[in-house]
């Protein structure tokens, strides 16, 4: 059993690391002030291939496996967190519907743009009747001749103000219940489709979510993504496999606040010598190593068993609580560790105390894996 990450992917690692501490962590208070993610970073975040890592080769993406994605995604997570929201929002849920379910002509219209980073995806099943209860989603979608029609509204929609494509779960069939749900590839620019109010959230700057409305919005042609009626179990399943990719990330960000920590502990001196020498100092440091450590070794396994083909939704639920959980044990020493200054905004620790709080609800809240665990426990 070898748990040393091919050379290859240690290599991805470093340039995206290298890449958000040195390129994209310096504009850091810019993204805080104007809420967006600067074109040019973008755009050098789509020559990285980081908008295709789950995009195959073919089509001009990286072609990344599980572990692979998962590894960069942990790279990622030492950086500023609405910058790698806003990636994993597009490479994760946003891409792998239309990567596993697309038809050739759906794959061959829209993949390559995705990963040149020129559309932009996110992935809609929110509404504001349903967001832990995901069965209880009221968008519908009717067939009328050869043309699917979209009523409803969904919110808190990743990526929706600057999203070129949404993967769109909707009601097809209403007397089969979660399994009358399918899956669409919506167009942002298709008729009927607007950006409704943009959320104003307290971290995750730049990565922007908001209201998306259908009205009477005609979809294209060749829209439904993968079998009518199945929605509900894809959007699962998409969801199952977005966990893996937050386990990572937030692995990341640990690692981040712990570097972090270690240097400031050694710089500052209270008492005639550095923190680091204060026994409660160390203690909060060897704890933030232990969650880390942990983590990255579940999402680690669970990446592998995707790739094996293995059934991950109960693991899948395992990493994400654990590593969002242990993320925000993390945060909070951080702070403590930096005392004042980690309360300061011109500190990092400030921002990633903000930011990480999120990851606890998005993509199923800690009580939902919960559940999720338990039910598959006892089944």
């Amino acid at each position: 059993m070898d748990f040393t990450l091919p050379s290859d992917l240690q290599e991805i690692q470093t340039t995206i690391r290298n890449f958000v501490l040195n390129v994209v962590e310096p504009r850091a208070h810019e993204i805080e002030e104007s809420n967006s993610i600067p074109p040019e970073l973008i755009k050098q975040a789509a020559g990285l291939g980081l908008f295709g890592l789950s995009i195959p080769e073919e089509y001009g993406g990286v072609g990344l496996s599980t572990l692979g994605r998962c590894a960069a995604y942990e790279a990622l997570g030492q950086g500023h967190m609405g910058f790698g929201g806003m990636v994993s929002a597009h490479a994760s849920i946003g891409t792998s519907g239309l990567v596993r379910l697309g038809n050739d002509a759906q794959k061959a219209k829209y993949l390559p743009g995705m990963a040149a980073g020129e559309i932009i995806a996110g992935f809609a099943i929110t509404e504001p009747t349903s967001g832990s209860d995901a069965a209880n989603i009221r968008t519908k979608a009717t067939l009328h001749g050869d043309q699917w029609v979209l009523n409803g509204t969904k919110h808190y929609i990743s990526n929706a103000p600057i999203a070129g494509l949404l993967t769109v779960i909707a009601i097809t069939d209403a007397s089969k219940g979660s399994k009358g749900m399918s899956a669409f590839l919506v167009p942002m620019d298709t008729p009927g489709v607007r950006v409704g109010k943009i959320d104003e959230k307290m971290g995750q700057k730049g990565s922007l979510s908001a209201e998306v409305i259908f009205d009477e919005a005609a979809l294209p042609e060749g829209s439904l993504l993968g079998p009518q009626d199945l929605g509900y179990r894809e959007a699962l399943s998409i969801l199952t496999n977005g966990r893996v990719g937050i386990a990572a990330r937030s692995t990341g960000a640990m690692q981040r606040l712990l570097d972090l920590c270690i240097v400031h502990a050694k710089a500052r001196e209270q008492f005639g010598k550095p923190i680091a020498e204060f026994q409660a100092v160390q203690f909060m440091l060897a704890e933030m190593e232990i969650d880390i450590q942990t983590s990255r070794l579940l999402w680690q396994k669970v990446a592998w068993m995707v790739d094996a083909g293995q059934d991950v939704r109960r693991m899948a639920s395992v990493a994400k609580y654990h590593a969002t959980e242990a993320l925000s044990r993390v945060a909070d020493k951080a702070v403590q560790v930096a005392g004042g200054m980690g309360y300061m905004k011109e500190y990092p620790i400030e921002r990633f105390y903000r930011d990480q709080r999120l990851l606890r609800i998005y993509e199923g809240t800690s009580e939902i894996q919960k559940v999720i665990i338990a039910g598959d426990l006892l089944r």
